[in-house]
C-alpha cells in the first residue's frame, strides 16, 4: 500500500536531522522493538513546522535528534498495554497526536552530534521530565528553555509533562491512522498489526 499522501517521510538528508528512532529498537521503556523498521513521518503541516525549527536551531549552531514522529494506532495500543500511564502516554481511545502525524519527540544536539543535557533521558516517566521542573541542573533548564523557544517559535505546542514532546495546536483536526491506513509499513512482523 502506498504511503498516505497526508504524511511526509522525515529523513536525515532531507530535513538535516539526526534519527534515533527508539521504538524501532530495544532502547525504549518496553525493552523491545515496537516498530518493525525505523522510519519517521509527520503530516504536511508538522513537516513544515519541523523545517522551520531546523532552520531556527541551525541559526544558533544546533541540530535536532528525532526519537519518534508518526506512531500508528497499533503502536499506541502496544505502548499503553505495556505501561498504561496517562501522564505520559495517550490512552488508545483518546487518539494520540502521534497517530495523527501531528507530534514529534526530539532533543537538541551540538555540532559534534552530542545531545545537550536535558536533565532526564527521553521517555523518563517522572515529574523531573516536566517542563518547569526545578530539580534539574541550571544547564538542563537552559537547554530545555532553548528547545522550548525554538519549537514554539516554529509553531509547535508543548506537552507539559514531557520536555521532548511537541505537537501541533489542535491536533484533532487530523484523523488517527493505523499502519495500514498510513501505508507506513512500520508494524509488519512485530506482532502488533491491527485493523484500521
Amino acid at each position: 500500500m502506498p504511503l498516505n499522501e497526508s504524511l511526509v517521510e522525515i529523513t536525515a538528508e532531507n530535513f538535516k536531522v539526526d534519527l534515533d528512532l527508539r521504538y524501532a529498537t530495544t532502547n525504549n521503556f518496553t525493552d523491545k522493538a515496537i516498530y518493525s523498521r525505523g522510519a519517521c513521518f509527520l503530516n504536511q503541516e508538522a513537516a513544515e513546522n519541523l523545517r522551520l525549527a531546523v532552520d531556527l536551531a541551525a541559526d544558533i549552531g544546533l541540530r535536532f535528534r528525532l526519537f519518534d514522529g508518526f506512531r500508528p494506532t497499533e503502536a499506541v495500543q502496544a505502548l499503553w498495554d505495556h505501561t498504561p500511564n496517562p501522564d505520559f502516554l495517550s490512552a488508545p481511545g483518546s487518539g494520540s497526536p502521534h497517530s495523527r502525524g501531528a507530534a514529534i519527540d526530539l532533543t537538541l544536539i551540538d555540532s559534534a552530534g552530542q545531545e545537550l543535557e536535558m536533565g532526564t533521558e527521553f521517555d523518563a516517566m517522572t515529574p523531573t521530565s516536566y517542563h518547569g521542573a526545578r530539580d534539574i541542573s541550571a544547564e538542563a533548564q537552559r537547554n530545555r528553555a532553548i528547545l522550548l523557544g525554538v519549537m514554539t517559535a516554529a509553531g509547535w505546542d508543548f506537552y507539559r509533562n514531557e520536555w521532548w514532546h511537541y505537537q501541533l495546536f489542535r491536533p484533532r483536526r487530523y484523523p488517527t491512522l493505523s499502519d495500514k491506513a498510513a501505508g507506513s509499513r512500520m508494524m509488519e512482523r512485530t506482532g502488533h498489526s491491527g485493523a484500521d
